[in-house]
């Protein structure tokens, strides 16, 4: 009984030493490894990993090589092969993911890539690198740009945006 007293104490002390502002949890500090930015406590990005699914991964890495012209860093982890997107520091981390619970899907969230200024370039290369165009380039309005839709070599429905 003693024991149950003690360790319950100790938890409970623990569980108080762990709140940064106790009694006021909408004040919390930020952590360092927050997502907050410490100027305006605002998120930088509310999307932080992305995962496109692929059956066939070299297939899948050469279509994206090939439309975006950059280069897939490829990696395994815990049994699922992964391809890493370039990226910027606190930018979306986007990676092609192949295991046994990834299935390609037109019917899931849509995820656009920016394709820079001019979508069009990166659209032309979809068909000729083993995709589909859906969509062809579309304006939305003058201050939003444009998108195009497509499928990818692995039967994922993704788009395309660009300012102009």
């Amino acid at each position: 009984m003693i024991l149950r007293i003690i360790t319950t104490a100790v938890i409970f002390a623990t569980g108080l030493t762990a709140c940064k502002n106790p009694g006021h949890p909408e004040k919390e500090a930020l952590r360092p490894d927050s997502t907050l930015t410490p100027k305006t406590g605002t998120m930088n990005n509310l999307i932080s990993i992305v995962e496109i699914p692929v059956i066939d991964f070299a297939r899948a890495v050469r279509f994206y090589q090939n439309i975006t012209g950059i280069t897939i860093e490829e990696t395994e982890m815990d049994g699922v092969k992964l391809g890493v997107l370039p990226n910027d520091e606190g930018t979306v981390n986007v990676v092609l993911a192949k295991g046994d619970d990834y299935q390609p899907t037109t019917g899931g969230a849509l995820l656009y890539l920016n394709a820079g200024l001019d979508l069009q370039p990166m659209l032309n290369k979809v068909e000729q690198s083993g995709g589909q165009v859906i969509v062809p380039k579309t304006m939305i309005s003058p201050e939003m740009g444009f998108f195009a839709l497509f499928t990818d070599t692995e039967g994922n429905k993704l788009g395309l945006h660009s300012t102009h």
